[in-house]
């Protein structure tokens, strides 16, 4: 039953990870794993694999990322990409290897183009030019 599964929400500090264990909590489920970045870091593949192996979540929420405001975007853009693309990728990586029956990989709403119409849809990814602050 999926009440009773294991699930792990990556990025559950966060505004959306924090309203995705909000809204998992109020439908009755419990059995919700989370660590802060000081408890794992996710751009550590070897940490990452090792928490799926001991832990074996059937679902994986990816709310986590590094994030910025315009200043730390325009001035680490390659730590930025680097790093978030780490955590994609181990957590992607891990949940399939050990066996995760669903992954929900939420996006950003900075992919989408600077004058996309509202409220956006997915349809209009890459659809335009970026907000130069994101590209």
């Amino acid at each position: 039953m999926i009440s009773s599964s294991k699930i792990f929400v990556a990025g559950h500090l966060g505004l959306v990870g924090s309203a995705i264990v909000r809204s998992l909590q109020q439908q009755g489920f419990s059995n919700l794993l989370v660590r802060t970045r000081a408890e794992l870091d996710l751009t550590n593949q070897a940490a990452v694999n090792k928490l799926f192996d001991q832990e074996r979540p059937e679902y994986v929420f990816m709310a986590a990322a590094r994030v910025g405001g315009i200043l730390a975007n325009s001035t680490y853009p390659a730590e930025f990409i680097r790093d978030n693309l780490a955590i994609e990728l181990n957590l992607i990586d891990a949940a399939h290897r050990f066996g995760s029956q669903k992954l929900q990989f939420l996006g950003s709403s900075c992919i989408y183009p600077k004058h996309a119409p509202q409220p956006i849809r997915e349809e209009y990814l890459l659809s335009g030019e970026l907000e130069p602050t994101n590209e």
